[in-house]
Order: structure tokens, then sequence, then C-alpha cells
């Protein structure tokens, strides 16, 4: 008997620790009896998951006929044996043990309750069985339909030709860990991307949220209409149960003609066809000849103007 108790206050611990979204119920029952339900807060339809238990005697009298009998309230959540048996547990003993489970597939998404049931008879004078004494527990526990995973872009909603713009993209799973993850950024021909498109993760933990920088950059080649360019963002992965599953998110950014002048993400301006790179002082800018930048916007204005006889002809 006492090496059984001693495995199980070993294996309990690695069991609580294995499931980094559990939760604990913590009671104290007659007798100075400590018990400890250890539960994930949240499941998967259809996949499985563990209930562990944890009882120590901290009082001064053995006790016997421990039991804790678990059922769902609804069915939704199945066991072969949802009954854990202790024939006696003498002073300043414990005992650990684990339950299996698994979600029903025509389970419904919400929360779910398991019914437990304690039993205990205190020996008094660890020699005389008193009357049994009995509690309820309810365990709550969220069935959840899909496994949620975001994929997210932070970008400019436009974008104009010769010139360098932020492409952030965010992946955050909030119901399980992922593995074996890939990114792929595709740009259109417009336009290309600075540095790496693909990006790999042996691991993304469950509400960590992974963010990946990078810029657009755009071609010198001036634009006369407007168009939206198509960004796509892939993300593929292994969930909990080692499945490859895909994700993905299509981003669509207008490119359009330079105005007279356009604030580049990264500081600079451009002021007609002439760009001032983010080191220049506001002081460069400020002293730029007045007859230079009326000479742009003259140059400017005749442009157009030729432009609509040209149309007009």
């Amino acid at each position: 008997m006492t090496k059984l108790v001693l495995l199980c206050v070993f294996l309990v611990p690695l069991i609580a620790l294995q499931n980094a979204d559990a939760a604990t119920i913590k009671q104290t029952m007659d007798g100075g009896m400590d018990i400890s339900i250890t539960y994930p807060d949240s499941v998967i339809v259809g996949r499985g998951f563990e209930v562990s238990v944890f009882v120590q005697n901290n009082g001064w009298e053995d006790k016997q006929h421990i039991t804790f009998a678990m059922a769902s309230q609804d069915d939704a959540m199945m066991t072969k044996n949802g009954t854990i048996s202790i024939e006696r547990l003498s002073k300043n003993g414990s005992y650990g043990a684990t339950v299996a489970f698994t979600t029903s597939s025509e389970a419904q998404p919400g929360m779910h309750y398991l019914n437990v049931l304690y039993s205990q008879v205190l020996l008094s004078n660890n020699e005389t069985p008193t009357a049994a004494t009995q509690k309820n527990i309810a365990i709550p526990i969220e069935i959840k339909r899909e496994p949620h995973v975001q994929l997210n872009t932070v970008s400019p909603s436009s974008i104009f030709p010769n010139a360098e713009f932020q492409f952030d993209v965010e992946l955050l799973s909030s119901d399980m860990d992922l593995r074996d993850v890939a990114i792929d950024i595709k740009a259109p021909s417009d336009v290309s991307i600075r540095g790496q498109t693909a990006y790999t993760f042996s691991l993304i933990q469950k509400g960590v949220p992974v963010q990946i920088q990078s810029q657009i950059v755009t071609t010198p080649d001036e634009v006369t209409l407007e168009h939206k360019l198509p960004f796509e963002v892939t993300a593929t992965y292994l969930d909990d149960a080692g499945e490859e599953r895909t994700t993905s998110k299509t981003v669509s950014l207008l490119l359009r003609p330079r105005t007279f002048m356009e604030f580049t993400t990264d500081g600079g301006v451009w002021v007609g066809g002439v760009f001032l790179a983010p080191y220049v002082s506001i002081g460069t800018l400020v002293g730029i000849p007045a007859g230079a930048l009326f000479s742009l916007l003259i140059h400017r204005l005749q442009k157009k103007k030729n432009t609509k006889k040209r149309k007009n002809k």
C-alpha cells in the first residue's frame, strides 16, 4: 500500500503539468481530508481529456471507503469507468488517480458540467466506522466546436509607387498549441516583399500571439489609374490531435498615383518628384526654396492641363 501511495503522489503533478489550460477545485472535507480536482477549462468536441484527483488525509484519524464517482449531466462527456475507489487512507497518507473522458461528437458547444459525488467513512480512534459523509461537486467544462485560430494583418489601406510600406502578420491560437507552423506571404507581381516571405515555427503556444513584420516595396513606375492588389497570407500547422490544418487570409491594398506631397511609413516625404529621406531635418524641408516648390506645382498643373487637352482632341 505504501508503494502505491508514493507512486501516485509523483504521477499527479506530472499529469497536471501536461495540461497548460487546467483549472483546479480544492476543498476540505470532514476529518481534515483535503482534495484537489484538476480538469481542463475547455475541450474540443470529439476530443479526449482527463480529470485528475488528489486526496490527502491531514486529519488525526484514518478514513476508509473513499470514492469519487464522476458522471456527465447530459452525456456530453463519456467515460468507461468514472469511479475512483480508495479502501483506506491513514493519517498523512495521500492518493492520486486520473479518469479519462471523451466528448461526444453530438455535444452542443457551450458550458457543460461533470457531477462528482465524493464519499468517505471516518474511523473513530482509527477503529470504529462512523456514518458515511458525502458531497456533490460540479466541474464546469466548456465544449468548443472548432479550435479558434486567428490570422490577422495590419497594413495601410492604400500604397503608391516608389516607396515602402509596413505589412504585419499576427497568428493567434486561442484554444490549443500549434506545432510545425509555416506562414507564407504571397505578394502580386506589381510589388515585392523586402526580406523573407516564408516563416516556420516549431511551436506556437496557446494564447501567445506570434507577430511578423515585413515591408512592401513598390516599383518606381508611375501609376495612372488606381487598382487593387491582392496579398495572400497562408498558415499551415499541426493541431493538438496531430492533424494538418490550413488557414488563410487575402488582403486587397489600393495602388494609386502618388499625390503632390506624400509621407512614407519610415518618416520620409515626397514633394512632387523630390524625395526627402527620413534623416533630413524639418529645417531642411522648410529651407527648400519656395520657388522650387512653386515650380513643381506649376509643372504638375501643366502636366494635368496637357493631359486634358489630349483627351479633348
